[in-house]
């Protein structure tokens, strides 16, 4: 813990002594990656103070074709029709700050109506800056979801929006330095004091089979380890008794506190332009948002039942902790605007015999997005991840977190588009293929945008694999239909 602070602190430390030396009216050449905010207008431009208040309301319908009775499912969606978004920015000579709310009524009283999506200051310091609050940060350069966008975990609660990366992201308390070298390149920082790990829905038509077979995960596999791991001589009866005390016992499942510096996280990241290609390195501490699942005990079961004490099996979620290496590239070729990633991701399991630690891993994505012929718009994006010492991998899914996962995991995501009439109407098609799962979801929709009114007409449906990471929510095809009025 005293190693971790003392390495964040040296990365602050150095960041806040770089604009002691610069000149207070040197202007950084370019807005920062990811910046969600968009409306908050820079010093540079900006001398004098505003305030700027914006947003968008939503009605929305939305049903889910395969329910037995569509058309009480549809029904189920009225009274929440309503969403919207509003949008707080003021400016000045040397900062600026963003609040922004999700706005969602919630009839029952299960959960407060508003909600903060986004509240931070910057403030401006010639080419340095320094930023603080609930932030979405986006680092690298695919278009989709890629390897290097790890600072903000995502809410998957919701999938009927799994294109737009934004609006899953959930913001996160925290410190974000920047200091900007000439007009093409700058060096962050950025600091994390606690951890948040992916959403998953427990319930309803998003609920993951990780989430919903895991009591079924833990019995099954620790029933077979009990029996398989029996001292031999053990009489039958006796294995059977014990199998069947496990069996029935409840799940306590052990939860991580990670509201601590414990779970705090930083990374470094640079960016650049050489040539014609733009280029980005970064290095990154912090925990893997998707949890694994640990079975303190179970491997020394034997052992303690033979001393008369009743052993304890705790099934225990952790967010094992990573470093990652990576470096991001695109550039304009042909006609291509090409954009790749690629980044080692270091675990603490060496061996990769560690069941409660997810194995080091590579991952890399490639992409582009090209016009093509009639004014048709191609973006094509694949992602893999390669898992590294996969023989380490045991088969019981209650000794091993990644145990029955496929070594690689790749997928494709593409988005075809076609515009009409001046651009105000628009069709577009997004396919997600993972080739491993032999799975698909694709979105297809229409799209009319007039000044700041939109109307919408989309769908989802899932093919394929019906066991595959997309291919389990088959029956959860969807259609929508919403009206938007941005402001």
């Amino acid at each position: 813990m005293k190693g971790k602070l003392f390495f964040f602190t040296g990365i602050l430390f150095c960041i806040l002594l770089a604009p002691l030396g610069a000149e207070d009216d040197f202007g950084f050449g370019f807005a920062d990656e990811g910046d969600a905010a968009g409306a908050a207008a820079s010093p540079v431009s900006s001398l004098v103070s505003g305030i700027r208040i914006g947003g968008k309301i939503r009605a929305e319908l939305l049903g889910y074709v395969d329910d037995s009775n569509f058309k009480a499912a549809f029904e189920n969606t009225l009274g929440n029709i309503f969403s919207g978004q509003l949008e707080f920015s003021a400016y000045g000579e040397n900062a600026d700050g963003v609040i922004s709310l999700k706005l969602k009524p919630v009839f029952d009283g299960s959960s407060s109506p508003v909600e903060i999506d986004e509240a931070y200051a910057r403030a401006y310091f010639g080419s340095f800056s320094i930023e603080g609050g609930l932030r979405k940060l986006t680092w690298g350069k695919a278009d989709s979801l890629g390897p290097l966008d790890v600072v903000n975990p995502l809410d998957y609660r919701d999938l009927t929006s799994i294109t737009d990366i934004q609006s899953m992201k959930i913001a996160r308390p925290m410190i974000h330095l920047s200091y900007g070298f000439g007009d093409f390149s700058k060096l962050e920082a950025v600091f994390i004091p606690w951890f948040q790990g992916h959403r998953f829905d427990d319930k309803g038509h998003w609920i993951p089979a990780e989430v919903y077979e895991l009591p079924a995960r833990i019995t099954q596999g620790g029933s077979r380890w009990l029996y398989e791991s029996s001292p031999p001589g053990t009489p039958q009866a006796q294995i059977d008794g014990v199998i069947a005390n496990f069996s029935s016992a409840p799940l306590g499942i052990d939860y991580p506190e990670t509201l601590s510096m414990d779970y705090s996280q930083a990374g470094l990241r640079f960016t650049t332009t050489w040539l014609s290609a733009d280029l980005g390195f970064q290095y990154y501490f912090g925990r893997l948002p998707r949890p694994a699942v640990s079975l303190a005990g179970l491997k020394t079961f034997w052992q303690q039942y033979a001393t008369g004490v009743p052993p304890v099996v705790t099934p225990s979620i952790v967010y094992n902790p990573y470093h990652q290496i990576g470096v991001d590239y695109a550039m304009v070729l042909g006609g291509f605007n090409l954009r790749a990633e690629a980044a080692a991701h270091i675990t603490e399991d060496l061996s990769g015999e560690d069941g409660g630690v997810y194995n080091p891993f590579l991952a890399w994505s490639l992409g582009f997005d090209r016009d093509l012929l009639w004014g048709i718009n191609l973006n094509l994006q694949v992602n893999e991840t390669i898992r590294l010492l996969d023989s380490g991998v045991m088969d019981n899914p209650a000794l091993d977190t990644e145990a029955g996962k496929e070594m690689t995991s790749t997928r494709f995501t593409g988005v075809l588009s076609k515009k009409f009439f001046r651009d105000e109407l628009e069709l577009r098609t997004a396919v997600i293929w993972g080739i491993e799962d032999r799975d698909v979801y694709v979105l297809p929709g229409i799209f009319w945008t007039r000044g700041d009114v939109g109307l919408e007409f989309s769908g989802g449906i899932f093919g394929g694999n019906k066991k595959g990471e997309l291919g389990q929510y088959h029956e959860s095809n969807f259609v929508k239909l919403g009206l938007t009025y941005t402001f």
